[in-house]
């Protein structure tokens, strides 16, 4: 049966918290923090039995520097052996930087790395990889031409050759960690969730030891991220040493034996998992108390904005068998109203963004915006008609990393005033409101001539939000608006696009992490290869169960238990501190990462 939904405060987005806190004012070389406001309770940054008296990894010093940002200074970070150690901070605190030193990819200006106790310098990767060093990125590094196991393969010809028994190993792997991974698939045609495990299996058969990932739970559910945390636990268990990136507080916690944050490009201070909250480790990375948002009533109006009728698309894939990835997809989005679309990577998310966007030709069905049939029209039609595009990955779709965010901010609207006048482009205008955009999104940057690759994640995802709104959409379809992107910038995307709900915007939200859906979105919809399957309240069900339906073991309405959706909501109000915006009076050149790929 049908939920009839209540009417009162809606459900505010993920548990995140924080805490009055307070830090010791150490000399950068500290090793305690303070992590209660009232009784300073000093740790000494993880947990004092976990790991090995030799650390695996010893930063001391570290320092980058880069034209008009200070990426990294004076970073010291001990890592035990056989540990998880998480490394926290806000996009463009340097975390990303600092990894890419210890992987060879940069080169610290200051400072010292000692792996195992003895010192190194790394020019480059394959150095590091000789020391048992792996990174996965949080922003993939695949050919998108080569099959899955030649990605692996690639630059380590040298292990396993490059034929049948390199295919065994990579199977091996695959099996022994669950990761579901097919050696002969194109990566092209993959997922960002099967990219991400391609990427762990490339570091696993180079037998690393130091396993740096970056932000690795950003596109799975609830049942695949507990399923990564027992795989890590046994890699653990085997001596083998993870740093943890991440912004899930609640994730870092539950698997982290100690903790860093980073702020402003400095260490700031270690936890202990097993004592501080995460309504102190937010304080902690951004600096200051945060206030709570207002608990949102609906906004959603009788008049249709978006109608999809019977979609269906179908592909042919590596073995030349047509596939069906698009079935029968029926939808409808009104005025103020947010659809959120839950469903494991590679079920048919990105055909169904790509066919409304007209990207995809369609086999069948209608896509109609405002009354206006728009079937049979051209992408820049459908953005000229009030479509607006966030795409699931900024760096292949949303941006040109070596362009100057002015002319980032003219991409998919070339014939769209301020950005041309009639059939002439007009630069001085788009650098005009590419000012705009930085200062009323806070998009941290020295300045609207740097290139896309020097602003850090989260900055990079305001500017593409600020540019999309900018425009006024009737429709946004916003594919993982927030991935990878720490507390503070999440809640201001957020509070973008409620300011543009409440104003009649209409939105198309896939997001990988629940609780984002669960507390943005006025409806949810399943979608299980290919297939709508299922439908849920937001208000009435838990991310639990909203999981166990997008891996198709349930179908039509779904409607979780009252206690343990009451469970949920308080979680949730208890974190919600967290989600309101951070501080912005850092000044600008603070929050930017490298020049070569940002956070």
């Amino acid at each position: 049966m049908r939920s009839t939904r209540t009417p009162g405060p809606r459900p505010v987005p993920p548990p995140f918290s924080l805490l009055a806190l307070q830090r010791n004012d150490a000399p950068p070389d500290h090793q305690e923090i303070a992590i209660t406001a009232s009784d300073p309770a000093p740790t000494t940054g993880g947990n004092p039995s976990a790991g090995t008296a030799t650390p695996a990894v010893e930063l001391r010093g570290i320092t980058k520097r880069f034209p008009g940002v200070v990426a990294n200074h004076d970073i010291n970070l001990t890592v035990r052996t056989g540990t998880v150690h998480a490394l926290m901070g806000e996009n463009g605190a340097g975390k990303s930087t600092l990894m890419k030193i210890l992987y060879g990819m940069q080169k610290p200006d200051e400072g010292t790395i000692a792996i195992n106790g003895e010192q190194c310098e790394f020019n480059t990767p394959g150095e590091a990889i000789a020391r048992g060093i792996g990174m996965v990125h949080q922003h993939f590094m695949l050919a998108d031409n080569l099959t899955v196991w030649e990605n692996v393969v690639l630059g380590g010809e040298h292990l396993y050759g490059i034929g049948g028994k390199a295919k065994a190993k990579i199977k091996e792997i695959s099996d022994q960690y669950g990761l579901g991974v097919r050696p002969d698939a194109l990566v092209e045609d993959l997922g960002v969730a099967d990219r991400q495990r391609v990427e762990i299996l490339k570091v696993l058969y180079r037998g690393a030891k130091i396993l740096i990932l970056d932000e690795p739970t950003a596109v799975l559910v609830p049942q695949e991220v507990d399923a990564l945390f027992d795989n890590l636990r046994e890699l653990k268990s085997e001596g083998v040493t993870v740093i943890f990136i991440s912004h899930k507080l609640h994730e870092v916690l539950s698997v982290a034996d100690a903790i860093s944050v980073i702020r402003r490009g400095t260490t700031v201070g270690d936890a202990d998992p097993k004592s501080v909250t995460a309504r102190q480790l937010a304080e902690l990375m951004v600096g200051a108390e945060l206030p709570s948002p207002e608990s949102r009533e609906s906004t959603v109006t009788t008049d249709e904005m978006l109608r999809v009728e019977g979609l269906r698309i179908a592909k042919t894939d590596a073995e030349g068998i047509e596939r069906v990835v698009l079935d029968d997809i029926s939808l409808r989005i009104h005025k103020g109203e947010i659809l959120g679309i839950a469903g494991v990577e590679g079920n048919g998310q990105a055909e169904l963004v790509e066919a409304v966007m007209g990207m995809l030709p369609l086999d069948g069905g209608t896509v109609t915006l405002d009354g206006k049939d728009l079937s049979g029209t051209l992408t820049r039609a459908r953005r000229e008609a009030g479509i607006g595009y966030i795409p699931e990955d900024r760096h292949r779709h949303g941006l040109l990393l070596e362009a100057p965010l002015w002319e980032n901010r003219i991409l998919g609207h070339v014939t769209e005033r301020p950005n041309s006048k009639g059939v002439l482009l007009d630069p001085a205008a788009a650098r005009k409101d590419t000012q705009r955009i930085v200062e009323e999104y806070d998009v941290r940057t020295p300045g609207i001539e740097v290139t896309a690759a020097s602003l850090s994640g989260g900055n990079q995802q305001k500017l593409i939000i600020g540019r999309e709104m900018s425009h006024e959409p009737k429709l946004l379809i916003a594919a993982h608006p927030t991935r990878g992107v720490d507390v503070g910038a999440q809640a201001q995307i957020w509070e973008h696009i409620r300011v543009a709900q409440r104003a009649g915007l209409a939105v198309l939200l896939i997001s990988a992490d629940l609780d984002e859906l669960i507390g943005l979105s006025d409806t949810i919809r399943v979608i299980y290869r290919g297939r709508l399957v299922a439908d849920a309240d937001p208000a009435t069900v838990t991310a639990e169960d909203l999981g166990t339906a997008m891996t198709g073991a349930a179908q039509g309405h779904i409607e979780s238990e009252p206690e343990a959706v009451a469970e949920a909501q308080a979680l949730a109000a208890e974190g919600t501190e967290a989600q309101s915006a951070a501080p912005t009076d850092t000044a600008p050149t603070d929050t930017a990462d490298d020049q070569q790929a940002g956070e």
